[in-house]
């Protein structure tokens, strides 16, 4: 029986370091950096959000480049759908893109009262 034993205390071994390693990879997928994209502030349409452009216009200091003329700004959080991306803020969250509650509390912990 102690072969048994030892071969039962193994395999709950590995099922618990296998457990601890799958833990580990659901917390490194979730990242603490909210989705950042740059955007030309001038393309706002209310159905579509803004236009998603390349980092350049956001990572130089002048917004011009050549011909064409864009108001890059960082834009954070958000979806995208296609090139366009709306929902989100130009100010990135000091919360590191962990918003707290539940359904329809938007973000504030809390209950109604009544």
């Amino acid at each position: 029986m102690t072969d048994n034993t030892t071969q039962r205390r193994l395999r709950s071994g590995t099922v618990a370091l296998g457990g601890v390693g799958l833990l580990a990879a659901a917390l490194t997928a979730c990242s603490s950096d909210v989705d950042k994209r740059c955007i030309d502030r001038g393309s706002y349409n209310a159905s579509k959000g803004y236009k998603v452009v390349s980092d350049k216009y956001c990572k130089s200091s002048s917004s011009t480049t050549g011909k064409s003329s864009v108001n890059g700004s960082w834009y954070y959080g958000g979806s995208k759908k296609g090139t366009r991306v709306g929902g989100g803020s130009f100010t990135k969250s000091s919360g590191g893109g962990v918003t707290r509650g539940g359904f329809g509390s938007g973000g504030k912990g809390g209950s109604s009262g009544g």
